[in-house]
């Protein structure tokens, strides 16, 4: 059984977007965490290896899955922070039932991140969500029925729609997977 995680050059980075774009500082993480602010400053600096144990406190202290702070496993080194190859995307998301989102982004150290999502037949946000973003979404294929702001839009392939931090839900009402490329600025993941 592994009891540390494998090294990964943009962990503490994206450990350190995370945590910014939670607004939250690194006493208030630390404090959290019930470590000092000096360890958490050395793994934001890539200073200090992480157990699986404490990935999966700041996993659960940042709201994301424990898949997110694992590097790239199949990249190359020389790739890593340039390229995410397909079979090595890292699952994101809120765990909504019906929607799988993949991180494209190299990492989480933009200003923004370009997300792939894929959205379940007849799946559908229950609840309208609204987060201090700007998004712009992409649909490739299949269908969404999306209310942004108490207006209904139905997206087919090829259209595309922005949200900015208004309330939001959608569904995908058909038989088929919707798919759809999403950015969203700042990151939230």
């Amino acid at each position: 059984m592994q009891t540390t995680a494998p090294p990964s050059p943009i962990l503490g980075a994206d450990l350190r977007s995370l945590r910014h774009a939670r607004g939250l500082t690194l006493q208030q993480l630390a404090g959290q965490l019930q470590r000092s602010v000096g360890w958490l400053s050395q793994v934001e600096r890539d200073m200090s290896q992480l157990s699986v144990a404490d990935l999966r406190r700041i996993a659960q202290a940042l709201d994301v899955p424990v898949s997110l702070l694992f590097s790239q496993a199949d990249a190359p080194r020389h790739e890593t922070g340039y390229v995410v190859r397909r079979n090595a995307r890292r699952p994101i998301g809120t765990r909504i039932a019906g929607l799988m989102e993949e991180l494209l982004s190299p990492d989480l150290t933009d200003d923004f991140e370009v997300v792939h999502s894929t959205f379940a037949p007849h799946s559908r946000l229950k609840k309208p969500t609204s987060r201090p973003t700007q998004e712009l979404g992409f649909l490739v294929s299949g269908q969404l029925d999306i209310t942004i702001a108490g207006h209904e839009f139905r997206i087919l392939p090829g259209d595309s729609f922005r949200i900015r931090g208004e309330p939001f839900s959608w569904a995908n009402p058909t038989d088929v997977p919707a798919v759809a490329i999403w950015v969203i600025a700042p990151p939230v993941y």
